[in-house]
């Protein structure tokens, strides 16, 4: 599939089923703690400096955004767990969206789990993959951040977090740095082998 990754544009926020756009186009969600970094990954992998919105206030996606790239292909980032400023209830809200996004979408084709390379899974993360395992969900796990850890480590932090999450050698597994670029082009072929 040839993709003009720079002709991408945010299409719409949805909190619920009504909201989705309504045709047949493939959609990857992309999900991940509040700080792991899931907006600076979009926007390397579109080369935009911010077309999602970075914050430094974890917590601020709180609806599905629709990311439309190329009328080929969609991005859909959902709301980062795992923050604690949100309240119980709003994060009860926040966990049903999601759930129903991934549960019921047609389009779906996989999900990019974002997990911080420099650190262990949180309990979050591993829930998050155990969930996409149960609905065999097809997973591109993406440890994100890898610039801040010396490359000679690496494989130390990789083998740390397939161990935590149990992650299955079926997934595939990028190791990815927004300031380096360092995991673009592995990032991509993942995604579009899901097409």
């Amino acid at each position: 599939m040839d993709i003009n990754t720079h002709n991408a544009t945010i299409l719409l926020s949805a909190v619920s089923k009504a909201q989705y756009p309504q045709d047949d186009l493939p959609e990857i969600a992309l999900a991940g703690r509040s700080n792991v970094g899931k907006s600076s990954f979009i926007n390397t992998l579109l080369g935009r400096k911010n077309l999602a919105r970075t914050s430094s206030k974890p917590g601020k996606t709180q609806q599905l955004n629709f990311y439309n790239i190329d009328d080929k292909l969609r991005f859909v980032d959902v709301p980062g767990y795992g923050y604690a400023k949100v309240s119980k209830t709003e994060r009860a809200k926040w966990g049903r969206m999601i759930e129903e996004y991934l549960t019921s979408r047609e389009n779906l084709r996989a999900v990019v789990s974002l997990v911080d390379m420099r650190h262990e899974p949180s309990a979050d993360d591993v829930q998050m993959y155990e969930f996409l395992k149960y609905y065999d969900i097809p997973v591109i796990l993406v440890a994100t951040k890898a610039d801040k850890i010396p490359r000679g480590k690496w494989n130390k932090h990789e083998s740390m977090i397939k161990k935590r999450l149990e992650f299955d050698p079926a997934d595939q597994f990028v190791v990815f740095s927004s300031e380096t670029r360092h995991g673009f082009e592995q990032a991509w072929d993942s995604i579009l082998d899901q097409m």
